[in-house]
């Protein structure tokens, strides 16, 4: 992608290392669901996180200043103009369904830091808390993609992990998030995956919508969009399962299948607005597997 010399965000922030006390990992909400199935490959973890409820267990992190390899600067600029793209299409895209866009804080750590919901560490890969309304992300991830996963090298896989994550503060604007939460509160743990899975594909499309501006405003290069969706590719639920248990579990999805994930980025791609985003549309898809 074309971001040198370009608009950097003014919300970026970087982030404490090294913890002090005791730090016990609890269930933090749906949203936290992808990093329990990243830390440990297992989907029925990933599933008691988004529906038990309760909090990360208060820590203190100290504070101290990034340092920053050459690789991991130039990706802090990147990312910033990047988070720079998803304000100004959101802000075009909101004001046109008569919502004022609040951006979101993306905050830039090495190994820990306090979010607002609890102490994150750098293997939780990165996440949006609702609570806090930022986006929490170690720029090691983006290595983790490329060699523990199988993603393509490439900037652009960065842009796609960064406009999902806003993805869901854009759900949270329009107030999806509470109405997914509250109805997973009552449903089976079925159905609340299902909920999981269309809440996800639709951040999916979201990014989609991201990576459409940055096409028009004549940012993107060849094979940019070639590597977003190898990276939705590697993350699908399916793909993970497969590379670290050996088997698949479709009933287990919370995220989406690999094909699920690549076509809703492709479909927001394709739109470039929010015509076609609904994926809770029961009707017109009754089950997540239809999505």
């Amino acid at each position: 992608m074309r971001w040198q010399g370009r608009r950097q965000s003014s919300n970026m922030q970087s982030g404490g290392r090294g913890v002090r006390g005791g730090v016990a990992f609890g269930s933090v909400g749906l949203i936290l669901g992808l990093i329990a199935f990243l830390i440990t490959r297992n989907p029925s973890t990933a599933i008691d996180v988004a529906l038990n409820g309760g909090a990360i267990q208060p820590g203190t992190v100290e504070t101290q200043e990034l340092q920053l390899s050459a690789e991991e600067q130039e990706r802090y600029e990147y990312s910033a103009v990047v988070l720079a793209d998803t304000e100004d299409t959101w802000h075009a895209l909101l004001a046109k369904e008569g919502y004022t866009y609040q951006e979101p804080q993306l905050l830039i750590f090495q190994e820990n830091t306090e979010s607002g919901c609890g102490i994150a560490s750098a293997g939780m890969g990165p996440f949006y808390c609702s609570l806090d309304r930022s986006i929490y992300m170690d720029l090691a991830f983006y290595r983790s993609l490329i060699e523990d996963f199988g993603a393509d090298e490439g900037d652009f896989i960065l842009s796609y992990v960064i406009s999902h994550e806003v993805g869901h503060h854009v759900q949270n604007e329009l107030g999806i998030l509470d109405q997914v939460h509250k109805a997973q509160r009552s449903s089976s743990s079925q159905a609340a995956n299902d909920l999981s899975v269309r809440l996800e594909l639709q951040a999916d499309y979201l990014a989609g919508v991201v990576a459409r501006y940055q096409e028009d405003a004549g940012y993107l290069e060849k094979g940019d969009i070639e590597e977003a969706i190898s990276a939705a590719w590697v993350i699908g639920d399916d793909a993970i399962q497969e590379q670290k248990a050996g088997y698949v579990q479709p009933e287990s999805f919370t995220h989406g299948s690999s094909e699920q994930r690549v076509r809703w980025f492709q479909k927001g791609y394709e739109a470039g607005d929010l015509s076609e985003f609904n994926t809770f549309d029961t009707e017109k898809y009754p089950r997540a597997s239809d999505l």
